[in-house]
């Protein structure tokens, strides 16, 4: 969970020893009553991949998570931060409301940016407080101070309600 350190029991290090570690490109930046989440990578579609992957690292240490199931997760909006905001929204719905699933990790299978449309799967397991080690809830996605850069370096700015 980069700077935040989570205890682990040991079947969750036994899980997490059992794959490969992530390659992370996201990182947290200090908000005053919420959390801010930083990505990037790539391609503007990995930009997205960790700033969803930031957001669930939030929740738990993804690297506990299991590849043993699939979701896949189509999302619309009416520009790229709506895009961003409802893909959020729309993976945060799967882990909070519908399936309790938790990815280990998630991949953009396509986006498209001129009808705003983006369509994800994700490879994980249902949340287990037995097996995951629990981290912040987050409720909410926000639109405040979000920022999408696809010159250079895709990167996003996004703020989570926690």
């Amino acid at each position: 969970m980069d700077d935040r350190v989570l205890d682990l029991t040991e079947s969750q290090k036994v899980t997490k020893s059992k794959y490969p570690a992530i390659n992370k490109k996201y990182e947290y930046l200090d908000h005053t009553a919420d959390v801010q989440l930083h990505s990037w990578g790539d391609s503007l579609e990995e930009a997205f991949e960790q700033c969803a992957m930031a957001m669930f690292g939030y929740m738990t240490d993804t690297e506990t998570v299991e590849p043993i199931d699939t979701v896949e997760v189509e999302s619309e909006g009416h520009d790229m931060e709506s895009l961003l905001f409802h893909f959020l929204d729309d993976w945060l719905f799967k882990f909070s409301a519908d399936l309790f699933f938790i990815p280990r990790e998630v991949k953009v299978l396509h986006l498209d940016r001129i009808h705003f449309k983006i369509r994800s799967i994700g490879w994980g397991e249902e949340f287990s407080l037995a097996k995951h080690p629990q981290g912040t809830e987050v409720k909410a996605i926000t639109y405040s101070a979000m920022q999408i850069h696809d010159i250079d370096k895709p990167e996003i700015f996004a703020i989570i309600d926690i």
